[in-house]
């Protein structure tokens, strides 16, 4: 046991040591900015935590010099600080420490609770933290525009600051130093926001030019400049301004937000960046639930499904009555082909129905999975019915649903709901197409032929319209060569489209242009081969029977 006391004690004297060293090298660094005296401060401060970890200056002085090296991260700053404090809640360089790291990750809150702790246990002595807290807000001010409290309270944490100075000499040269600098900044900023107020952006972007020169304040200017060119428009630089921000200070949680939006809305070839970004937001924000929405989105770009159904089902997991989540989960369930979890998120999200038009669009979805995934024709025109009485006015949900009840041979449902949709929208060229198909299997011949025309009309470059009108022509009217300008037409439109060719073989056998109809069924048969739209065998009958004579 004595050996172990005595062990102890000659620990506790080597780190003592070690923490003087540390503290002579630090002096000289302060003073000369040699790299050697920061490096030999370093690695004695190390050696006093080893020796004794329960001296809380060992972690905070050791935190700032890491973090000046860039050895360490803010956030990694702040957690040795933190530590400090916990070995000495009462040391106010702890405190002060804490806040100054907090500061410079822009979370202005706790660094200022942090301060006016620092402040409460040094009294008359709390210059220091007074003027520090007072540079905090004003940093605040240039960073976030801050409101009429936030001048009061950096006035009246500088004024008593500056006249406890008379107790705290050794701070005064310090503080001077880093209040002209952050005036400096005041400056700039003001002189930009003022451009950019009478509109003067050239004039602006200049001065945070030479503010960044200047002052070497990279993150504050380059983000007013980013924010300039979003407004503008000029996306690359932006993005290369933002970047710019997070070079000087990784942990700018706005500005990462800022880019992963611009390269998500406005770069799609960029998709990995953006993703980055999200995930590198993921380590800031406790509200990850929107941060995993985009990411599904980004996901699902990619075509990467089960990325994106992961991260969708995150989202769902941290808020399962968002609507939009459960919807967006559902979409890549259906791209998975993992149907009946699809139609279980389908579900909840027409169940939380956060608006009767969105959930009509909803339900549209859910209707189809329904038909064409378990073959439910009951529970797909219900559920289509109940999108039209949530909005009446979804057009597409119409059509979706003439579209059922022609699938049911139920003909008559389906004209007058197509009808309905063409009411609703005379000009979309759609429900006239579908309802030609409808009047004509009716046998209603003429007045599929209007719809037919309509929807040519309305859509000129719609072949498969031009080939149906080809149809009625020539087998309702017998009119091969009216017939067979529409068929060309959709031929000319579309030099794939099988269907046409063949009907346009048709229609030049019935006028004997035996070549022309040879020519075009053997089209018929070659691209069939691709499109396996026809039966190969009736096109080469009917070739072969173009030439028995």
């Amino acid at each position: 046991m004595s050996e172990q006391i005595i062990i102890r004690a000659n620990n506790n004297e080597k780190a003592q040591n070690a923490l003087e060293k540390a503290r002579t090298a630090h002096e000289r660094y302060l003073i000369r900015q040699q790299n050697r005296d920061l490096q030999e401060a370093i690695e004695y401060y190390i050696d006093a935590v080893k020796l004794d970890p329960t001296i809380p200056e060992s972690y905070y002085r050791l935190a700032s010099l890491m973090w000046e090296q860039g050895q360490i991260s803010i956030s990694t700053a702040i957690e040795q600080c933190k530590t400090a404090c916990s070995l000495a809640p009462e040391n106010m360089n702890a405190h002060m420490y804490t806040g100054f790291f907090m500061k410079l990750a822009q979370d202005y809150s706790s660094a200022e609770k942090e301060f006016k702790s620092a402040i409460k246990m040094s009294k008359l002595k709390s210059a220091r933290p007074r003027l520090v807290l007072s540079q905090a807000i004003l940093q605040k001010i240039n960073n976030q525009d801050g409101n009429l409290g936030d001048y009061a309270s950096f006035l009246y944490y500088f004024l008593t600051g500056s006249m406890m100075l008379a107790w705290d000499k050794p701070a005064i040269n310090m503080f001077y130093k880093n209040i002209a600098d952050d005036f400096s900044v005041f400056k700039y900023n003001l002189l930009g926001k003022l451009c950019e107020k009478f509109k003067m952006i050239p004039a602006a972007e200049n001065i945070y030019k030479t503010a960044v020169e200047k002052t070497e304040h990279d993150e504050v200017f380059y983000n007013r400049m980013g924010d300039i060119a979003l407004k503008n428009k000029e996306y690359d630089i932006a993005v290369d301004s933002y970047q710019k921000v997070l070079e000087a200070n990784p942990l700018n949680r706005d500005v990462w937000a800022k880019l992963a939006t611009i390269l998500q809305t406005f770069y799609p070839d960029k998709k990995d960046e953006a993703i980055d970004c999200y995930e590198k937001l993921l380590e800031f924000d406790e509200n990850k639930a929107p941060i995993y929405y985009e990411l599904g989105h980004l996901y699902m770009a990619k075509d990467d499904k089960i990325n994106s159904v992961s991260a969708f089902k995150l989202a769902v997991e941290l808020e399962p009555n968002n609507p939009f989540y459960n919807n967006s989960l559902a979409f890549a369930y259906t791209k998975a082909e993992l149907f009946e979890d699809a139609i279980h998120h389908y579900q909840k999200a027409v169940e939380l129905n956060p608006d009767r038009e969105w959930t009509s669009i909803v339900c549209q979805a859910l209707g189809a999975l329904y038909m064409e995934v378990n073959g439910n024709t009951e529970a797909a025109v219900a559920t289509y019915q109940a999108g039209l009485i949530l909005d009446p006015n979804n057009y597409d949900l119409y059509l979706a649903l003439g579209d059922i009840y022609m699938a049911e041979y139920d003909v008559d449902k389906a004209i007058r709901t197509y009808c309905d949709a063409i009411t609703l929208n005379p000009a979309d060229y759609r429900g006239y197409s579908k309802a030609g198909i409808a009047l004509w299997e009716k046998d209603y011949l003429e007045e599929a032929l209007v719809a037919y025309h309509k929807a040519v009309d309305l859509n000129p470059e719609n072949e498969f319209a031009h080939n149906n009108l080809g149809i009625l022509y020539l087998d309702g009217l017998m009119d091969a060569e009216q017939a067979l300008e529409y068929f060309e037409q959709a031929i000319e439109l579309n030099p794939s489209y099988t269907l046409a060719y063949f009907n346009a073989a048709r229609a030049s056998e019935k006028m004997e242009f035996t070549n022309d109809a040879a020519h075009y069924y053997q089209m018929a048969i070659d691209l069939n081969k691709i499109t396996h739209d026809l039966d190969e065998d009736d096109i080469r009958e009917r070739l072969h029977k173009l030439f028995e004579l």
